[in-house]
């Protein structure tokens, strides 16, 4: 791994339209090979830890914010923040719009989980743009994905999905019902509709052994994730169902790697299988052991990718 204490040498916040301005920063070598870290959630926010996979002597590594997070304005938590203005196609455009506001021709992209979804909706509608894919935790936001995640995993943690249906009042869709939550004027009930959405994506991954990732977020950080969150898989991220697999032949060319655990609980291996199947240029690794957050063997296969890419 590489150091994630590289100061960014440049960063700033690009005006998008509709209100919204995106935080971006860029570490590493100016005359590197441009990468672009695309993060997931959707709406977690960009982190230093993105760097360590990279050599910051090969890459120009850009790091940002998507729409409504991190240092991105105006932050999700707002509840006059319009996310009308916050879909999948906003997300597509702002990344173009970051591309050419930085002066970048082509770049690698990698990311995992939501971030997967956005890197494969962005490189299908721009794939003259992309030199390489990495993708960890491979997900495409397919309504039966989201159905897996909020419903049919929770024949495995019934005591946990049982709370988690109550905090939505029995709604035949909790997604959607937390979705409308997370907009009530009352920030308690924001705030209790977040903790209990916080809980269940724990629940998800406590055979990981990594801790609580979700409820660790605090404050306005946790209600703009779950808004952005719920919003998204309310809505099926605006994408016809299977269409990232179907049109993965846009990809033809671009060389990926594609690297999932056997033991994802959240988002199981089969999308992965499927969207290796349909991109002939792509490459599925198998972790036996990870899970959806990965590992150490999910790490190095990461960082090997991204070195053999870095030599061109």
């Amino acid at each position: 791994m590489y150091s994630d204490h590289i100061a960014p040498y440049d960063q700033g916040l690009l005006d998008v339209g509709d209100g919204n301005r995106i935080h971006w920063e860029v570490s590493g070598n100016p005359e590197g090979r441009p990468a672009l870290v695309v993060h997931g959630g959707p709406g977690s926010g960009s982190s230093p830890r993105g760097r360590r996979l990279f050599d910051p002597e090969a890459y120009r590594l850009v790091l940002f914010d998507q729409r409504g997070c991190g240092r991105s304005t105006p932050h999700a938590s707002d509840p006059a923040a319009d996310m009308a203005v916050n879909t999948t196609a906003h997300l597509v455009a702002d990344m173009e719009r970051l591309r050419e506001h930085l002066g970048i021709d082509r770049w690698l992209l990698y990311g995992g989980s939501w971030g997967s979804t956005l890197i494969l909706a962005y490189a299908e509608a721009h794939p003259e743009r992309v030199t390489e894919i990495v993708i960890a935790a491979v997900t495409t936001t397919r309504r039966s994905e989201t159905a897996w995640l909020y419903d049919g995993v929770g024949r495995f943690f019934p005591e946990a999905h049982e709370r988690f249906r109550a905090g939505a009042g029995g709604a035949a869709d909790p997604v959607g019902a937390y979705a409308a939550l997370m907009n009530h004027p009352d920030r308690a009930v924001r705030e209790k509709a977040a903790a209990d959405w916080c809980a269940w994506e724990d629940a998800v991954l406590s055979m990981e052994g990594m801790g609580t990732p979700y409820t660790d977020r605090v404050d306005d950080t946790r209600l703009g994730f779950v808004r952005i969150c719920s919003h998204y898989f309310a809505h099926g991220a605006w994408l016809e169902e299977g269409a990232l697999i179907r049109d993965a032949h846009r990809l033809a060319g671009i060389p990926g790697v594609l690297i999932h655990g056997r033991l994802d609980m959240g988002g199981p291996l089969g999308t992965a299988w499927e969207l290796s199947r349909a991109w002939p240029d792509a490459e599925l690794h198998v972790v036996e052991t990870a899970g959806h957050l990965g590992g150490e063997e999910t790490g190095k296969l990461i960082l090997a990718a991204l070195d053999r890419f870095a030599k061109g």
